[in-house]
């Protein structure tokens, strides 16, 4: 996979390149800084560090790595939160841009980055996460190298910030029971069912959703193939009932889904670059899949949903070509429909999601 999130001490991280949050000037600082240097070596990493000079907020710059298992040091200057009307965005998104180019320079196949400017330089994380998350896919879209995204720290750490609460806030109990309760009738006492579901419990339990919020819309959308009977239950669980047996076999897709990819991505648009690099899947994995080659499993197959920006209409559907369907009481399930409800279309920032939930990335899969 291009782009792997890992919990570890970045210093030991085996990658051509590692990037450093640099000191401006030509001296030691504190935190990852302090720890790179005493790794690295600190007078030999020292000396080559003054042969770059100062650098200014957003400029890199590159020394060999030493004693690490790294081939190289970047050293990217990041910029000072100061409320977001100096430019800071557009600093750090060069700090991430500039770094990727100087390991292609430098002929790197992988790269390490710590998150940056989210800790002592106070960038707020939601904003830091979409920028490192934009540069990423921007720059996998034209090139290959693996990208890693160090957090080092106890598993307690989240480094989704603010976004991470609002999918918390979307993963309710209620949700998740009052689905359970219309497509089953289900009849277990309440708290019964707060047991059984309680790792979707968060203290900001809203109203039940209305119908069609919940996985509510039609399931055959413009991809299904013609003469299929709508549905009166508008559900994700709901069956259709065939008219016939003629009606039965003219819903049957005849062609594969390999086929199927192939004519969403020209219908919507896209290149196949685009789409990998969104759903964060190897051009290789992708040249198979697109030839028939591999079968793909679900992960895969929800992180094609995203790359291709389907709506929740078209996601469903295109699982159910692939042989899946999506649950409710699957707390990946609905992340991914949070992303895709709100038309947030990148698999690099539902993994960092996952990884705060303890919960395998689609990349994984």
């Amino acid at each position: 996979m291009p782009f792997q999130i890992i919990r570890n001490d970045i210093t030991k991280v085996k990658a051509d390149a590692i990037v450093n949050t640099a000191n401006p000037e030509v001296a030691i600082g504190a935190g990852v800084d302090s720890a790179i240097y005493k790794a690295a070596g600190g007078e030999k990493l020292l000396a080559a560090r003054e042969k770059i000079g100062r650098l200014e907020p957003g400029e890199v710059g590159i020394t060999p790595a030493f004693n690490l298992a790294a081939k190289y040091i970047i050293h990217a200057s990041g910029p000072w939160w100061d409320g977001g009307d100096h430019g800071e965005a557009d600093l750090l998104r060069a700090c991430y841009d500039k770094s990727l180019e100087l390991a292609y320079e430098h002929k790197c196949k992988s790269i390490a980055f710590p998150l940056l400017a989210t800790g002592t330089y106070g960038f707020p994380q939601k904003l830091g996460i979409e920028i490192a998350v934009d540069s990423f896919t921007r720059f996998l879209t034209d090139h290959e190298m693996e990208i890693f995204l160090v957090v080092f720290g106890q598993k307690s750490v989240k480094i989704s910030g603010e976004l991470g609460e609002e999918v918390r806030s979307y993963i309710d109990d209620d949700y998740v029971t009052e689905t359970l309760d219309e497509e089953y009738i289900l009849e277990r006492p309440r708290d019964r069912r707060r047991e059984n579901y309680k790792e979707f419990e968060s203290e900001d339990i809203g109203s039940a959703p209305k119908e069609n919020e919940i996985y509510g819309a039609p399931m055959m959308s413009s991809l299904s193939a013609a003469g299929a009977a709508p549905s009166k239950k508008r559900g994700l669980f709901a069956s259709k009932k065939a008219d016939s047996l003629d009606d039965a076999l003219k819903s049957i897709y005849t062609d594969s889904f390999e086929k199927h990819l192939q004519q969403l991505i020209n219908k919507k648009g896209l290149k196949n670059s685009e789409v990998y690099a969104a759903a964060n899947i190897s051009k290789q994995y992708f040249s198979k899949l697109i030839k028939g080659r591999v079968k793909p499993s679900k992960e895969k197959v929800l992180a094609l949903a995203v790359g291709l920006k389907l709506n929740m209409d078209e996601a469903v559907d295109f699982l159910r070509l692939a042989g899946y369907a999506l649950s409710p009481v699957s707390q990946t399930d609905v992340i991914v429909e949070y992303f895709i409800r709100h038309e947030d279309y990148n698999v690099m920032k539902i993994d960092i999601v996952l990884f705060d939930y303890g919960l395998d990335p689609l990349s994984n899969g």
